[in-house]
């Protein structure tokens, strides 16, 4: 799952080399290269890949709260046991 962010990553990045050792190319443009080509897409498909993840853990964790705690309910707390 891992391997296409990584290799869209190499490829901007390889962008913003050219860019920077191009002559009529500069640093800043390199840098801005990569950030909106590589960083920012990246960072977005991947936050949205994440979401039904998330999702499922937000759910499990308000049925985890709904759900009354097991353990020994033999007798109230409050109750003396025979």
């Amino acid at each position: 799952m891992y391997i296409v962010p990584i290799g869209w990553l190499y490829v901007a990045l390889m962008m913003a080399v050219a860019e920077a050792t191009n002559t009529t190319g500069t640093v800043l443009g390199a840098i801005i290269t990569f950030i909106f080509y590589g960083l920012l897409p990246v960072g977005l498909v991947a936050y949205l890949m994440g979401a039904p993840s998330r999702r499922r853990a937000i759910k499990a964790r308000e049925r985890a709260e709904l759900m009354p705690p097991t353990g020994d309910t033999s007798a109230a707390p409050d109750q003396e046991n025979p």
